[in-house]
């Protein structure tokens, strides 16, 4: 991957250039005996089905080149930020002649006011209008702007919030520098808001493969402003082929509501099904279920939450690929219980029962002469997450013949 930039360089290319860059409730019997669940998606997806995202065959091929799952309400923005211009920096994986962004409400309560927007200092428009108001619950996405982007690449998402709303809907932990500004000065940040997709026009690629995960798919441990997590390794070996949309949020379960984010299970359809062009699905969830209290110590439980999200992912015609969960040997919650629920749930994975396809991070990591524990070139420190070696080895693991199988019929009718 080339060599990451600041946001010094950032401004440089915009100056110059312009380059661009369900449910828990539910997880009872009927996951035992086969019958899918029924339950009607929560509040929140039937908003988000009122103002879907265009899929990749409609008007022009448009493809995600990057997400991200809203978590929360931002603590101490209860009011929002009024008069502050938010300005996120994104990393694109494919790169396109045109741009649309994603802008959330998810967790507001009033509504949001947004009286002007840019992408790389291209102004945004919304149904024809510079500015837009977003209802507690939420999203709208931008009209086009035709504006370069590249793949592999930064790219600044800016607009102004004038008015009081809140609460702040964020993505916290990104690992990349974004920026805050009011009339008191400017203020660097770790934390995405409201932004929640950016979408590219591409005639030749194919599609987007989306990961949902938790903090190793996040990038927990990973260097701030180098993308060095597994998905950007992912998409650096995609070569700009395909897009690569990063659903990861660090403490997420899939069963259940944990420190953060809502469950895997809930929040499938939204942060995965619904992301434009999606091509491929990679599912990295399941060992916060097995570690965080409380825990779940049966794994047909888990199994069966991840064929779940299978079966769903299969009903639109896509390619679901699992991930075995990674040792944590040395970390604090660590038991051998727990440890043994973990690799229960790896055998199913690998007995090829689970998803269509797997990748075994399990075994690209673990330690040869310790299966349990992290290898120690890969390990952050702590024995769950890892270092930027470690990611490189999960991006590596991927076989990209899995990837980058064709879209089913089900999928081109969405």
């Amino acid at each position: 991957m080339p060599s990451r930039q600041g946001y010094a360089l950032l401004i440089a290319l915009v100056a110059g250039t312009a380059v661009l860059a369900a449910v828990a409730a539910v997880l009872g019997p009927a996951l035992f005996t086969g019958d899918r669940p029924t339950a009607p998606p929560p509040a929140e997806t039937h908003a988000a089905a009122r103002n879907p995202v265009a899929p990749a065959n409609a008007a022009g091929n448009w493809v995600a080149t990057w997400t991200t799952a809203p978590v929360g309400a931002e603590p101490g923005t209860g009011n929002g930020l009024p008069g502050s211009t938010i300005r996120n920096v994104v990393h694109t994986s494919v790169g396109g002649d045109a741009a649309r962004i994603t802008l959330s409400n998810l967790f507001g309560t009033a509504p949001l006011r947004i009286d002007r927007a840019t992408v790389n200092t291209r102004p945004v428009t919304f149904d024809g209008a510079s500015a837009v108001t977003i209802a507690a619950g939420n999203r709208v996405v931008s009209d086009p702007v035709v504006v370069p982007v590249a793949a592999d690449s930064d790219l600044q998402v800016s607009f102004r919030t004038p008015r009081t709303s809140g609460p702040v809907t964020y993505h916290p932990n990104t690992h990349q520098t974004s920026y805050l500004a009011d009339d008191k000065g400017t203020w660097s940040t770790t934390r995405w808001r409201y932004l929640t997709a950016v979408d590219v026009r591409n005639e030749a690629a194919p599609g987007t493969v989306v990961v949902i995960g938790d903090s190793l798919t996040a990038g927990s441990g990973s260097t701030t402003d180098a993308n060095t997590r597994w998905t950007d390794v992912l998409a650096d070996r995609l070569g700009g082929r395909y897009g690569v949309a990063n659903a990861g949020i660090a403490g997420n379960r899939l069963l259940t509501q944990g420190s953060a984010g809502q469950a895997g299970i809930v929040r499938f359809e939204r942060d995965v099904l619904s992301v434009a062009g999606a091509h491929t699905v990679i599912v990295a969830l399941g060992i916060n279920d097995v570690q965080q209290a409380p825990q779940e110590p049966d794994p047909r439980r888990i199994v069966a939450g991840l064929r779940t999200l299978t079966e769903q992912a299969r009903a639109r015609g896509l390619t679901v690929v699992g991930a075995t969960l990674t040792p944590f040997e040395g970390f604090p919650t660590w038991t051998p219980e727990r440890n043994a629920v973990r690799l229960a749930v790896n055998e199913e994975i690998r007995a090829g029962s689970v998803f269509d396809a797997y990748v075994d991070f399990d075994e690209a990591v673990r330690d040869p002469y310790a299966p349990n524990r992290l290898r120690a070139a890969y390990d952050s420190g702590d024995h769950l997450h890892f270092n930027d070696a470690g990611y490189r080895a999960l991006g590596e693991r991927v076989d990209l013949t899995t990837v980058e199988r064709p879209r089913t019929p089900e999928s081109d009718e969405l």
